[in-house]
């Protein structure tokens, strides 16, 4: 009955917020596809991958996520994909960072395909034949596998988006990769999470790059207004969606390996690079 409700709830959200989506980018040489892409998280130990593992980066398709554009290996790794899903990239234009990540983004000098959500309002950018947008759908979808399957793969909705990393697994998969690699994927937030004396909850999520202290400020400010159970739960969510990813994957003979040294997603095997 549990399964029923939630796939029920799923149609009414898609039928309500998703907009219909065709292919995610046009048609991929299968030997890209075969050889496969990496994922690269914003997480600390990405810096040890991109020391240790240069060669296997450069010969795999890349997606970069979040602020990454605003750092050197940007134009060192020259991604060929970068998604962005938080709403703040797209509400904070007037933020020094943001305003960077877009000018980052804006510059490319290499053919990149940027996925944005299909309701972020994107800013105005100058034209660059390099740079192609492609929109998704972030409806968090749940229930029965066969639902899952059918408003997965219709690019409909996908497993509850709780950061950039879910979205952008479910767009490698979409585009047809059939080994998608995940790098700097730490999400050790359990060992910087705590609460201070006024029971405030602080949370360090350190990044690969150098922390912009206003965008510090606004992480710990949010994480104030949230109680300790709705933090765990958000993890709990985001580890969830994970297990449904890894599902999925099988369900289009793909597979995400974990190539993150330390890291805390346990839905994946793991492989050393």
């Amino acid at each position: 009955m549990s399964l029923l409700w939630q796939s029920m709830l799923s149609f009414i959200k898609v039928v309500l917020l998703s907009r219909p989506a065709g292919r995610a980018v046009g048609r991929i040489p299968a030997e890209r596809l075969t050889r496969g892409v990496v994922v690269l998280g914003n997480g600390p130990s990405l810096n040890e991958t991109v020391e240790r593992g240069g060669e296997f980066l450069a010969s795999h398709d890349l997606l970069a996520v979040n602020f990454a554009a605003c750092t050197p290996l940007f134009a060192q790794l020259k991604p060929d994909y970068y998604l962005l899903a938080d709403p703040h990239f797209f509400k904070a234009l007037d933020r020094e960072n943001v305003a960077e990540l877009w000018k980052g983004i804006a510059g490319v000098e290499w053919d990149m395909t940027l996925f944005v959500p299909v309701r972020a309002v994107m800013p105005k950018l100058p034209a660059n034949p390099h740079l192609n947008i492609v929109r998704f759908n972030t409806t968090p979808v749940e229930g029965f596998a066969w639902v899952e399957n059918l408003l997965f793969s219709a690019r409909l909705g996908m497993p509850r988006p709780r950061n950039v990393l879910i979205p952008s697994i479910m767009a490698a998969i979409g585009m047809g990769y059939k080994h998608i690699y995940l790098a700097g994927a730490d999400h050790s937030w359990t060992r910087t999470l705590s609460v201070d004396d006024d029971n405030n909850v602080v949370s360090v999520q350190p990044h690969f790059y150098k922390e912009d202290t206003r965008e510090v400020k606004r992480i710990n400010t949010e994480y104030m207004h949230y109680p300790l159970h709705k933090i765990l739960y958000s993890f709990y969510v985001a580890f969830k969606s994970y297990f449904t990813i890894a599902r999925y994957a099988r369900y289009k003979k793909a597979e995400v390996i974990n190539i993150t040294p330390g890291s805390f997603i346990d839905a994946f095997p793991r492989q050393k690079v």
